[in-house]
């Protein structure tokens, strides 16, 4: 259960699609997931997006956390705190921080990406570690690629039944091969009213939490912002759902579908 929630956590983070050549977002923007697991409120997450400087570079910072609240902290207590630095031009991640304390199981990671010499270490601070990786194309860490995607793809390139792939790292295990299937286009009821999304399907792998390897479905507005609004999963028992719950500070106006 507990691994099901922080995987929602990311996908909240990373998941989104297509949009044009005009930017999807501007510093300020802010977004509240709430997460539900049958009847219980279990979770929250958020995202936060500012403008800072890394090295003289201009950036993007965005902090993203999640945390279990209520009754579901009972059973499974999680604090998860993300932040990513990434260039304002085109995007590449210059540093990577994840602090996660998830019932007790713990990270402190710090990733800096080196651009000019194609590296990048990261520096596990818990158990006092240092790794290093080669820079591969279009490398992404963890909140990074959330907004790179939002910026670097047109809907038009969207083909339903395929896949659209990118490359990560963000923890020891190395570059991460992340797919995410296009299905189409869905009209769906929200607090906020109908909305109008494209239908995405994260493969993942099957087994003790999810059902099947394609157990989890995603649901981004179709218009400019490419907001994520919905994620649901079928676990091995029961089914977990996180929807937009608030937001503030968005670049384009959010469309709802008026009856």
């Amino acid at each position: 259960m507990k691994k099901a929630i922080t995987l929602l956590f990311l996908l909240v983070i990373f998941s989104s699609s297509a949009q044009n050549s005009t930017s999807a977002f501007e510093p300020g923007e802010w977004l509240k997931f709430r997460m539900h697991y049958g009847f219980l409120n279990a979770s929250y997450a958020t995202l936060h997006l500012k403008s800072d400087v890394v090295n003289g570079v201009p950036v993007y910072h965005v902090v993203g956390r999640g945390k279990t609240t209520g009754f579901a902290s009972v059973f499974f207590k999680v604090d998860d705190t993300y932040e990513s630095y990434f260039d304002k031009k085109d995007g590449k991640p210059y540093k990577f921080i994840r602090k996660i304390n998830e019932g007790g199981y713990t990270k402190d990671i710090e990733i800096n990406f080196d651009h000019e010499e194609d590296k990048a270490v990261l520096n596990d601070k818990k158990h006092n570690k240092k790794y290093n990786f080669e820079l591969q194309d279009s490398i992404q860490d963890l909140i990074s690629a959330f907004y790179y995607l939002r910026n670097n793809y047109e809907p038009s390139d969207l083909v339903e039944g395929e896949a659209v792939k990118l490359k990560m790292l963000y923890d020891d295990d190395g570059v991460f091969n992340f797919k995410l299937k296009y299905l189409g286009t869905e009209v769906l009821k929200t607090k906020f009213g109908k909305v109008e999304c494209y239908k995405f399907r994260p493969l993942v792998q099957s087994g003790r939490v999810f059902k099947e390897k394609e157990s989890l479905s995603l649901w981004v507005s179709v218009d400019d912002n490419r907001i994520p609004i919905r994620i649901q999963a079928d676990l091995a028992v029961g089914s977990i759902k996180a929807d937009l719950d608030g937001y503030n500070g968005l670049k384009h106006q959010f469309k709802i579908i008026m009856d």
